[in-house]
């Protein structure tokens, strides 16, 4: 309470609680938006599982073509002791070729698991989803290269050529000839399943 020199008197009213906290500010509105997910957050992870399972499929059929290629081995019944009819996917540069480029692309599959784990946990980080692009597109590539060299020469074991006098011999070698088709068939599967996972990982990368 004070006085003027006119005699009035003045009197300060304090603030009452009501007042201060109608005007007290929002403090705690900050922090719930920031603990609101991305809208997105949700869709990444399950391009994330996704990725994950079909990951795991390419390492099937490019581990079962490598098997089914590298254990192709036939010896026909009827040989001297001087002489043998025998075939071997290592008689073939080409299914060398196969049976080494689909046992990178199994190691590459294998070893990326860890990474896809990574995408799962953490669907919105950018740096392991972009490596594993970089990655699957080399190693699709590498599958395509192999399988269809693969498939050419399956083609040509089954039958021939006229032109240059190549006979078929798929009709003697059956059981080689079945293991490289179905090995040839696991690894355009494998090919496949990566440029599907390619495709999921370019849907992953974008910010909305």
């Amino acid at each position: 309470m004070a006085t003027d020199k006119s005699g009035e008197i003045a009197i300060n009213m304090a603030e009452t609680k009501a007042s201060a906290k109608g005007t007290a500010p929002l403090l705690n509105s900050s922090k719930a938006v920031a603990a609101e997910e991305p809208p997105n957050r949700g869709a990444k992870k399950g391009l994330a599982v996704g990725d994950f399972v079909l990951r795991l499929c390419a390492l099937g059929a490019a581990l079962g073509a490598t098997v089914a290629m590298g254990t192709a081995d036939q010896l026909l019944p009827f040989f001297t002791q001087f002489l043998q009819f025998e075939a071997q996917y290592d008689d073939f540069d080409t299914f060398r070729f196969f049976v080494m480029a689909l046992g990178i692309v199994s190691c590459y599959l294998l070893l990326s698991l860890p990474l896809s784990i990574i995408c799962i946990i953490r669907p919105l980080a950018t740096t392991p989803r972009l490596s594993l692009v970089i990655f699957d597109s080399m190693m699709a590539a590498l599958t395509i290269a192999a399988g269809s060299a693969s498939a050419s020469m399956v083609y040509l074991a089954h039958n021939g050529n006229d032109d240059v006098n190549w006979l078929p011999f798929c009709q003697q070698f059956g059981d080689f000839c079945q293991s490289a088709s179905g090995a040839v068939i696991g690894s355009l599967l494998a090919a496949a399943f990566l440029v599907i996972i390619i495709i999921l990982s370019a849907f992953a990368l974008k910010r909305n």
